[in-house]
């Protein structure tokens, strides 16, 4: 686990997979290092150190403890979804199956919000079996509530925007809420099922 200063006032901890990040920002949040803690792919940004860039090596010590273990099981999420995207047959023939086999695959896994980013509201959610590429020319507009894949990926539009994700269905899900307490419905940590609608 390497800690490397970012700016005057935070630090970027490196780990070894989406997991260990949710599971070491979850495990740090409680110790009052930062101001905030926000888990990444693989990367754990610790923002506003109490002592500036000197306090990575506070941090650093304060981590030692930390053993890389699965984080707890968090809130569950259902997405209800019309699987009519535009690239089912696309994501079938990378996968070598049917196009309701992508949508069966799909709904028959447990994802988990590994971090956030690109958009209020959007999430990266792992666990997907199998990869899927990118379009070779991303869309230079993606409908809001698009559900899509990419690499070992799955998210959901929270906006339109442009994007290269291949997009297997729609859902009406509100992914970001200013209105609430927790703004995100997908924060890092909750688990995603996706059910045909």
């Amino acid at each position: 686990m390497r800690v490397l200063p970012v700016g005057p006032h935070a630090a970027l901890v490196e780990v070894s997979s989406p997991q260990d990040a949710v599971g070491l920002a979850e495990w740090a949040r409680g110790l009052g290092l930062a101001r905030e803690v926000v888990p990444g792919a693989e990367t754990v940004l610790f923002d506003g150190l109490a002592d500036g860039a000197a306090g990575t090596e506070p941090l650093a010590r304060a981590l030692s403890g930390w053993r890389p273990t699965r984080a707890g099981p968090g809130r569950r999420v259902e997405i209800p979804v019309s699987y009519d995207g535009p690239d089912l047959a696309a994501v079938a023939a990378a996968w070598g199956c049917a196009a309701d086999e992508v949508a069966a695959r799909h709904q028959g896994t447990d994802f988990v919000a590994a971090f956030c980013g690109f958009a209020p509201g959007f999430a990266y959610l792992s666990g997907l079996a199998g990869s899927v590429p990118r379009l070779a020319t991303p869309r230079t507009r993606v409908p809001a509530g698009a559900v899509a894949l990419a690499g070992p990926w799955c998210g959901i539009y929270p906006r339109a925007s442009p994007g290269g994700w291949q997009v297997i269905g729609q859902t009406d899900a509100r992914l970001w809420d200013v209105t609430l307490a927790e703004p995100a419905l997908l924060a890092p940590g909750t688990r995603v099922r996706f059910v045909a609608r």
